[in-house]
């Protein structure tokens, strides 16, 4: 059925005539995150909401046969003509351009060429379809050849943390952010088909996979979405595998910190006065437990003037600060084990002290860089970062030995950790920050003295906590500020987070905004909010 294609481009007249043509398939890149409600009883979950609307849904149900809630995804159905259509045209579409390597950025630009390709292949093959027809074929062609294949529709699921897929002929899952791990209805029966998909991963994170080099670390460009994938059967039994995690597309504030119940005011409130007097904080938790979220909110409450440099694997810090400086680590080139034009976090956080930073945030710690960001909290600069680990005595542990091997001495620089992880409350897995311990003094043995003014009880699903804190008292005591201070300011910053909680200002700009205002005239802002 195919003609020769490779004189399409040579013929005026049909160039001409493509570029007549009206462009009829659209997708709005823009959509609003769309609003679930909470489930109460679990069996009875049937939810459906837009991925690439009007083309595909999400449809979360409860599954009696294996007893767990199911997420489907809902393409167009293609009956036998429409098929072998999309077949034929997408082998048009391979011989006649190469989508792959089009150095265009904006997906819209993208699916005019393509669909501008595919209307002259539709002239040139004499191929006479309906507009919904159409459509349905222009979907899966941008699906496949600007898009990720089977899972483009939950790279547009703003409910999605993570992807991942075992192998080859086993259904791929995800961790949902109201429904925790679930099963979906795709699966990569095919060998071939999920071998080819990894190398396309690969190639969109500008990496490089093979025999010889069957693992691969990468980001994806346009989401920032961290990328893990393997290659052959020697390396995982069950084929190619690979892992996405996906990351929110919008920064959350610290009062919708406190809608989700992962916080409450008067831990923000607390917080808020350690980042204003520079203390060292360290944010400790598992993979995926919410620790740059925390990270993110409590730099937030940073003085907006204030020099800010931050050191990250992957760009995941969202901040509004004009004087910030975004650092991003980047793998070296190569093959065969050789790698050349590498930069690490031990390089950049080397090179950050040099930039007159008042706050160094860095992403995570867990190698030789430790130790320079601990040199550079020891020389004045207040340092946050975040850790994996499950308490203070873990996060001890680790930065006294080897690879980081820090002196106890050193250790005792740090003033707060922040402690996240999981929760199940009503069902429903949510984030909590679980505990901050205050670190009074490390010993030669490892062993610490601590201090815990906040607590959460997760019997009653509530924040506990306690006014004496030792390292307001560390502030009263290098600031010259009384205690009865701030204790004050402590309670005037719950109030306004209250505040804004109960005006339902939820947005990250508008909060920043207040918090920038209530350094500059805090009176015009209890004034504002009649508090």
């Amino acid at each position: 059925m195919l003609l020769k294609l490779d004189s399409l481009f040579k013929k005026s007249k049909m160039k001409e005539e493509a570029k007549k043509e009206e462009y009829l398939f659209k997708i709005n890149f823009d959509a609003k995150k769309p609003s679930l409600p909470d489930v109460e009883d679990i069996t009875k979950t049937d939810l459906r909401y837009g991925l690439i609307i009007p083309y595909t849904y999400a449809h979360l149900y409860w599954d009696d046969v294996h007893g767990e809630v199911v997420y489907s995804v809902e393409e167009p159905n293609l009956d036998v003509k429409e098929k072998e259509i999309l077949n034929t045209l997408e082998q048009g579409i391979e011989e006649l351009i190469d989508i792959s390597f089009i150095n265009v950025n904006d997906k819209e630009v993208l699916i005019e060429y393509l669909e501008k390709n595919v209307q002259v292949l539709l002239k040139e093959l004499n191929i006479s379809i309906n507009k919904n027809s159409y459509l349905k074929l222009m979907y899966y062609i941008y699906r496949d050849f600007i898009g990720l294949n089977k899972i483009e529709p939950l790279m547009n699921d703003f409910y999605i943390e993570d992807i991942e897929c075992n192998g080859v002929k086993t259904p791929l899952y995800l961790v949902h952010r109201k429904f925790g791990s679930i099963k979906t209805n795709i699966v990569y029966d095919d060998f071939d088909e999920i071998t080819n998909f990894v190398e396309k991963l690969a190639q969109k994170c500008g990496k490089y996979i093979s025999y010889a080099n069957p693992i691969m670390d990468g980001r994806l460009p346009d989401s920032g979405a961290r990328v893990n994938a393997t290659y052959t059967e020697d390396v995982t039994s069950r084929g190619p595998t690979f892992s996405i995690r996906m990351f929110t597309r919008e920064a959350w504030s610290p009062v919708k910190l406190i809608q989700v119940g992962t916080v409450s005011a008067e831990v923000l409130a607390y917080l808020w006065i350690l980042v204003e007097h520079g203390t060292n904080i360290l944010v400790v938790g598992g993979t995926g437990s919410g620790k740059t979220t925390i990270v993110n909110c409590v730099a937030s409450f940073i003085r907006p003037e204030a020099r800010i440099v931050s050191i990250e694997d992957t760009k995941e810090l969202r901040l509004v600060h004009e004087n910030w400086l975004p650092s991003i680590a980047r793998a070296g080139t190569g093959v065969g084990g050789e790698s050349t034009g590498e930069i690490t976090l031990f390089d950049l956080l080397k090179a950050s002290f040099r930039q007159r930073p008042d706050y160094v945030i860095v992403g995570e710690i867990r190698g030789q860089e430790a130790n320079v960001l601990f040199q550079g909290m020891a020389s004045g600069h207040s340092g946050i970062s975040t850790m994996h680990a499950e308490d203070v005595k873990t996060v001890i542990k680790r930065l006294e030995t080897p690879p980081i091997n820090l002196s106890p001495s050193l250790v005792e620089i740090l003033d707060v950790a922040c402690l996240v992880g999981h929760a199940k409350i009503k069902g429903q897995d949510v984030r909590k920050l679980r505990a901050i311990q205050e670190i009074i003094r490390v010993g030669e043995n490892g062993e610490a003295e601590i201090n815990v003014p906040f607590q959460w009880d997760a019997r009653r699903n509530v924040f506990m906590f306690k006014r004496d804190s030792y390292v307001f008292k560390k502030i009263s005591s290098k600031k010259g500020i009384s205690m009865e201070e701030l204790q004050g300011e402590f309670e005037l910053r719950r109030k306004l987070l209250n505040a804004l909680y109960k005006k339902n200002i939820m947005e990250f700009e508008d909060v920043q905004k207040v918090i920038n205002d209530y350094y500059k005239n805090k009176e015009a802002v209890m004034k504002r909010f009649l508090l």
